[in-house]
């Protein structure tokens, strides 16, 4: 083990993360599929679930799959999608959390999610449009979770030091793989969790 990774061993046994970002930018890399597997994506793990009618016109899931683990991290309660925002998540864990945490000599266990589908508008706006999470194309996520109990969580550890550093390279990777990325400083909306969907704009991904 290295020097980092002793060090970070020691303060994830406290709860405490201290990460030295040490790992090369991604961004191109294989999902991995598989023709038997869930969305014929390997890796992921939950069930092909009925189609989901929404509450309001403009909600609801044709396809939705309930998701419970990608590539072998656990999500902190089951989240329903469409099998195309499946891919993504699992495209981005497996590319770009993973080694992006691997690197500072831990592992990540789990995602915590804030969110994922439910039938509103944006931002819980009246008269707006239905959100991405209304039409199962939409995740957020709050925390990434550790051995021992620690975790590099959004609000708390954005400006954070090297801990801060390690959540901006993982927020900054997610842009192309999301067709929308979204955290803290982007719209005063997004301050405790990063907002990841698959919508496509004709200018290209919205990354901010």
């Amino acid at each position: 083990m290295t020097p980092t990774a002793r060090k970070v061993a020691v303060l994830c046994s406290f709860g405490v993360l201290a990460v030295v970002v040490a790992c090369s930018g991604g961004g191109r890399w294989e999902t991995g599929r598989d023709a038997g597997a869930m969305c014929q994506v390997r890796g992921l793990q939950g069930e092909s679930i009925a189609p989901v009618r929404g509450a309001q016109p403009g909600c609801g899931v044709a396809q939705p799959v309930r998701i419970t683990a990608v590539d072998g991290v656990a999500l902190s309660q089951p989240a329903t999608m469409d099998c195309q925002t499946a891919a993504a998540l699992t495209h981005w864990v497996r590319g770009t959390v993973k080694p992006t945490i691997a690197a500072a000599g831990a592992d990540v266990t789990g995602l915590r999610v804030a969110a994922h589908y439910v039938c509103r508008t944006r931002n819980h706006r009246a008269g707006a449009r239905v959100s991405e999470h209304g039409k199962g194309r939409a995740i957020d996520i709050s925390a990434f979770l550790l051995p021992n109990g620690a975790e590099i969580n959004v609000l708390r550890d954005w400006g954070n030091g090297v801990a801060g550093d390690v959540l901006r390279q993982m927020h900054a990777q997610a842009c192309g793989t999301f067709g929308t990325t979204l955290g803290p400083g982007s719209d005063g909306m997004h301050e405790d969790h990063f907002h990841y969907d698959t919508a496509r704009h004709g200018n290209g991904p919205y990354c901010r």
